[in-house]
This record gives C-alpha cells, structure tokens and sequence, in this order.
C-alpha cells in the first residue's frame, strides 16, 4: 500500500511537470539565436572566403583603369563589404603611374597591364625587384565607325595603316575616306600593348596630338564622334570598350578573321592577346597583408573573384 501511494505520488508530480512544459511560459534559451525578423533571414551571408582582412588591414592596392572592377570584386569579397561599397573605396593611378608606385612604395599590391618599355626601364634603375605573375587575359582590340564597311583587317593592314603605307579605305576595300588613326600616348598600357602586339618592330607614324588621347574613355569618345563617318581608327583593350565604355555607333574590327569575344580571348583563337597581372615587392614578408592577398588572388577563391567580376583567368 504505502508503494502504492509513493507511485500515484511520483505520476501527480510528472504529469504537473509535463503540463508546465506545454505552457506559455518563457521561451528556452535556444530560441533567442533566430533571426527577429523576415527582413534579417533573408540577407544574403557573405561568400565564405579563406582570407579576411578588415579595410585597416587591406594593402594599398593601385593598377590599370580596365581593371577597376576585378579590384573592387576583390575588396569586396576579401574585406565582407558590400560591391557598391568596395567600388567607392577603389581608385587607380593607370599603368604607368601604379608601376611606380609599387617600386617607391607608395602602393602595396598591383593589378595591372604590361608597363611600357620606359617605364620597364625606370623599374630596372630602380634597384626594386618585384614579383610579377599573370592572373588573367585581355586582348588589344581596333575600333571604327559601325557606318564603316570594312569588318575586317590582317595585322598586316594594321600594321601599314600605322606606318603610313596605306592611308585611304578604299585601299581596304571601304569608301574613299582618309585613315584617321588614333594613337594613345607613350606610356600608356594600351600603346604599351600596341607597340608589343601589333607593332613589334615597326615604327608607327607620329600622330598629332588631336590623334593621342591621353585617356582611354576620351579615344573612344572621339571615335564616336568624329566627323559622324566611318574613317576613324583607335584601338583600346577588351574589357574596357566592351564593358567599361562601351559606345553607341562603334565596332571592333576582326584582325585575321577572328573577331575579339570572350570566347575567342579565352581559347586564344583572337591573335592580339596578353596578360595583365598581380605585382608586388619581393621584400614582403611572408604574412604581410599584400603577400596574403597576392597568395588570394592567385587562389581558386581568386580565380573565381576574377571570373565574377566578368574577365577572363589565365
């Protein structure tokens, strides 16, 4: 009897605890790391990346105009920020200042275009070696008018519009219109890849100075503008007159029957090829940040940073 009355004693007490469970009493602990609201559950986590640096932290990072957008993908990700943010935060001093800049050390890092031959020279008085790899690939494109007839033109023909031999688009089977060629300046990356692509060991005819744009932006403007025909030539690199400035009324040539795309960048069949790369001073350590996010960029993560921002890795 008295076991009895201990067991009819314990199931009372069980059954009060099972009812205070199923009360509405105080929420658990737990239940407090659940987003408050439907606005919070639906931000979107940052990518998950194997290298995170605070924006104190991120390296001075300098490089070519055409490569603005790779650098703010890369901040972005690597620093957690929004892109808008990031593409507030980035800037460049073009090619043949952020060469210099890197060797003096007024910048950490580089994505940059190939240095004209000048600028190679300065670097190598300058006593700082520097380590120099190639994460991606553009290409040096022609453009012209779109009222243009002529879709296509052999290096060949390039190379004798630039040296003068051929001055006239009917001598390529367009209208009876003078050539007007456009240049960029010396030291510039565009001319750099010019020279190193197309040129080689030609000489170009030296344009006035109305035919060198000192910008890239200001070159393509005017061939979308001079004169409304089609006898305007310049040239400029991939990625940025397709999607950084691209214009209404202009065209990039063929060279060699290939016409410049990613598709034809990527599988090398465009002939005007070459790398732009990420550049630092050999003397940083081994854990500096901008030795850390060379190693990044270098990376699948980087790759993949490179190919969201819409270039094209090596």
């Amino acid at each position: 009897m008295k076991h009895k009355k201990i067991m009819l004693i314990a199931i009372a007490m069980l059954t009060l605890l099972l009812a205070a469970g199923c009360s509405g009493g105080e929420p658990q602990q737990e239940q407090n790391d659940f987003p408050l609201n439907q606005e919070e559950m639906n931000q979107e986590k940052p990518a998950s990346v194997s290298l995170q640096l605070s924006l104190e932290e991120y390296p001075v990072m300098d490089g070519s105009t055409a490569n603005l957008p790779m650098m703010a993908e890369i901040m972005s990700q690597v620093c957690g920020i929004p892109l808008e943010e990031a593409e507030e935060l980035t800037t460049c001093s073009k090619t043949p200042r952020a060469w210099e800049n890197v060797a003096n050390g007024t910048s950490d890092i580089l994505l940059v275009y190939e240095a004209a031959e000048d600028t190679k020279a300065l670097l190598e008085n300058s006593g700082v070696e520097l380590e120099i790899t190639p994460v991606g690939r553009d290409a040096l494109v022609f453009i012209t008018n779109e009222q243009n007839p002529v879709k296509n033109l052999t290096q060949q023909q390039l190379i004798d519009i630039y040296t003068g031999s051929i001055t006239n688009w009917s001598q390529l089977g367009g209208e009876n219109l003078d050539i007007a060629a456009y240049q960029r300046v010396e030291t510039s990356g565009s001319q750099s890849l010019f020279m190193k692509l197309l040129m080689q060991n030609n000489t170009p005819v030296d344009a006035p100075m109305s035919f060198r744009p000192s910008e890239m932006g200001e070159l393509i403007d005017e061939l979308a503008r001079y004169n409304n025909e089609g006898n305007a030539l310049g040239y400029s690199v991939f990625y940025y007159a397709n999607y950084m400035y691209s214009q209404p009324g202009l065209q990039m040539i063929a060279v060699d029957g290939v016409a410049p795309s990613d598709e034809t960048i990527a599988d090398g069949t465009y002939p005007l090829l070459n790398e732009y790369y990420v550049v630092i001073r050999a003397d940083e350590p081994a854990d500096s940040p901008a030795r850390k996010l060379r190693d990044w960029i270098l990376s699948d993560e980087g790759r993949n940073a490179i190919e969201k921002a819409g270039y094209i890795p090596v």
